[in-house]
């Protein structure tokens, strides 16, 4: 009987549900990016002691929760368990996230146990290694020379 009302009680409940969704902390796009991540770890290179330990942990998001990651003057390593699927599927699902984010890396090692990459020429080279690190973790570690 009161089609207008109708019109105006979904909209007002659309309204609500649209202002739940914008105030609440987990949002799509708050999800940190993996290529931001290699990118940004990738520009630190050769020292990498200007990172921290959460500067990583986008790359292993993906595919593991408990990220454990470190800086050093030479390189960045970050290791982790894979939740979900085997080891070496989500290895080689961290090789296609290097290759894709670093269009400009070459892929000089494919392995169901590790994937190398590198950049730039030799003897001013960051190399990436991605690589199953026992039974159950993976580990990413980038180290460069320049």
């Amino acid at each position: 009987m009161y089609p207008f009302g109708r019109r105006v009680a979904r909209a007002a409940l659309l309204l609500l549900c649209m202002g739940l969704v914008a105030t609440t902390g987990a949002r799509a796009d708050d999800t940190p990016s993996p290529c931001d991540a290699l990118k940004r770890i990738v520009a630190a290179a050769p020292g990498f002691s200007s990172l921290s330990a959460f500067d990583g942990r986008p790359v292993a998001l993906p595919y593991g929760d408990d990220a454990q990651c470190a800086a050093t003057q030479s390189n960045y390593r970050c290791t982790w368990t894979p939740h979900g699927s085997s080891g070496a599927d989500a290895l080689q699902s961290v090789a296609a996230d290097i290759a894709s984010c670093l269009p400009d890396a070459t892929h000089d090692q494919n392995s169901p146990a590790r994937q190398h990459f590198y950049l730039g020429a030799r003897g001013a080279r960051t190399e990436i290694a991605a690589a199953q690190a026992g039974s159950n973790k993976l580990k990413l570690e980038i180290y460069g020379s320049r």
